[in-house]
């Protein structure tokens, strides 16, 4: 039997002249930008791109003029791939991405050219959220219905996977190599988990992506079993609508003013690098941490093809293929 997995995420622009059709077709996604009428929908999508996209420019200029995204999600496919053959599962991969190529509907393209029959879906946000997750599979299931792939092959939804414990793992083993040689009861540290944040309303509406996120620090911190401060935090914000908190700067900020001398900042909710990791939190929060009085500030390195990662992605697709 022919197996793929098709891996999910949003995408990024890889070069400066990207930036404007990706935020507009982010801006566009309606479990994104929740208004139900399409035309005002695209067209307030193509006054935030416009407005928008200067300000990215300059800030996708200080880590090189572009998104790693598309090639860190494409080296995750590939050592995805050798994981599963090594454990005598031989599985195509595939990437599709919600607002940027390559394309969902180029990878479903690519699927059906190779025969597929059996396919599982996973997406690439440990945490469920319906802006992430639920966008991907919702694109995916109304793809799937026009071309009737239901019937060409049987498919297999990953839906989370944040108490996943490979992935526990593996994020814990970033955290210990991040604190290395630091006393594992040390007052003056504090582990910041931060997390991309999400419109209040969402979660007011049964969006569990904010008990996801908190359980998944929870069974991080037992899993190092170790005694330390830690918070939890979320940034990413846009736009003047309430959002989920408290802010990472915030808490950077009240950190600094409360004599914490070293904090390590987890970035719990992505899986790769991106803007989010290389600029936000390596230059904009590393200038607040150290403007606040914070003496030694670090990131724990993003999970990318990490070995313990991959192990931890081919145990969720041999897990969904027994299903």
């Amino acid at each position: 039997m022919r197996r793929g997995v098709l891996l999910f995420n949003l995408g990024g622009p890889e070069t400066l002249d990207d930036i404007k059709p990706f935020l507009y077709n982010l801006f566009s996604d309606p479990d994104i930008i929740r208004i139900k009428n399409g035309v005002l929908r695209r067209t307030l999508a193509r006054i935030i791109s416009t407005l928008r996209h200067e300000k990215s420019k300059a800030l996708y200029r200080q880590i090189g003029g572009g998104s790693p995204l598309r090639r860190v999600t494409d080296e995750q496919a590939r050592a995805l791939a050798a994981a599963l053959e090594s454990k005598g599962r031989p599985t195509a991969t595939y990437v599709g991405m919600r607002c940027w190529k390559p394309s969902i509907d180029d990878a479903v393209e690519q699927i059906l050219r190779d025969g597929i029959e059996e396919l599982v879906l996973l997406p690439l946000f440990p945490q469920y959220s319906v802006t992430t997750t639920g966008s991907c599979l919702k694109y995916f299931e109304s793809l799937a219905k026009n071309l009737g792939l239901s019937s060409k092959m049987r498919i297999a939804t990953v839906r989370e996977w944040f108490s996943e414990p490979l992935y526990i793992k593996a994020m814990a083993g970033l955290i210990r190599e991040a604190t290395d040689g630091f006393p594992p009861d040390d007052e003056e540290l504090c582990l910041l988990y931060s997390a991309h944040s999400l419109p209040a309303s969402y979660i007011e509406k049964g969006d569990p992506y904010f008990e996801q996120t908190k359980k998944t620090v929870e069974l991080i911190n037992a899993e190092l079993g170790r005694k330390h401060s830690f918070r939890l935090s979320f940034q990413s914000k846009v736009g003047p609508v309430r959002w989920l908190g408290p802010a990472t700067m915030d808490v950077l900020l009240e950190l600094g003013r409360n004599d914490t001398r070293r904090v390590v900042v987890v970035p719990v909710s992505f899986v790769s690098d991106h803007i989010e990791t290389l600029q936000e939190i390596d230059i904009s929060y590393r200038d607040v941490a150290l403007s606040a009085g914070i003496k030694d500030f670090r990131r724990v390195a993003a999970l990318n093809t990490h070995p313990a990662f991959i192990e931890a992605l081919a145990a969720i697709v041999l897990n969904a293929l027994k299903r």
